[in-house]
């Protein structure tokens, strides 16, 4: 069998030139150049460039390196399984389960990105999706005034983040307890759209901020427990 240079077997992406869009769409979100990326990475900037401009074969030991240089998973870059709910790759039958302590837990938010307010409403309970910042051992998210977030405001809720990656069958989550506040300070508002804004994707004028102070924060990691076994048709050898 035809292996990298690293003695690996190629990972092929689903599509071909697909990995390289993904790193180079990556790449421009965390605002880094090729050669930032590749010093990170340990890699070469050369190949870093010929990655993103051609579909090439790419070890699975590259391919970790690329995910931990562009803070991401090797099964976000490989785009696999983005139309189907996570979870559905097997994972060992031996895994460890651990809990997180809270320095763990905070350092699992600190990047931002997606996460669910899970809150009551009349009809019963409600989880949605905001973008969300974390600043001085808080959550921040962007909403509107008269959305179901923002009535959340002033009572207790739950914020939940959470990220598998299918091809090395780990994952993890984290869960905070608190209550949602409105932010009402206009200059406070200022400094936070200039330096925490979590820009959400959902668009529009989303002007209501809203802090929610943690009353407690948990999570947990899971890791496979011996030789990694996935169904996703990556695995690691050697």
């Amino acid at each position: 069998m035809k292996t990298t240079n690293e003695g690996r077997a190629p990972v092929h992406p689903a599509n071909p030139g697909d990995l390289g869009r993904r790193v180079a769409h990556r790449r421009a979100q965390l605002r880094l150049t090729r050669a930032q990326t590749a010093e990170r990475g340990g890699l070469d900037p050369g190949f870093v460039e010929y990655l993103e401009t051609h579909a090439v074969p790419v070890g699975v030991g590259t391919l970790t390196r690329l995910a931990d240089a562009l803070d991401t998973t090797v099964g976000c870059l490989l785009g696999g399984g983005r139309d189907v709910p996570p979870g559905q790759a097997r994972a060992n039958a031996r895994v460890l389960l651990e809990e997180l302590d809270p320095a763990a837990c905070w350092a699992k938010l600190a990047p931002g990105g997606i996460g669910r307010v899970v809150f009551t409403r009349p009809h019963g309970l409600v989880a949605l999706p905001v973008n969300y910042r974390v600043l001085d051992a808080t959550i921040l998210y962007r909403t509107t005034p008269d959305s179901d977030l923002a009535k959340a405001a002033g009572h207790e809720v739950a914020f939940e983040v959470d990220q598998l990656d299918e091809v090395f069958a780990t994952g993890w989550s984290v869960l905070v307890n608190g209550t949602g506040s409105v932010v009402p300070d206009k200059d406070a508002v200022r400094w936070l759209e200039q330096h925490a804004d979590p820009r959400p994707w959902a668009g529009g004028d989303r002007d209501t901020w809203i802090r929610i102070r943690p009353t407690g924060i948990t999570g947990r990691i899971i890791r496979p427990d011996g030789p990694l076994i996935v169904d996703s048709g990556y695995a690691e050898s050697g």
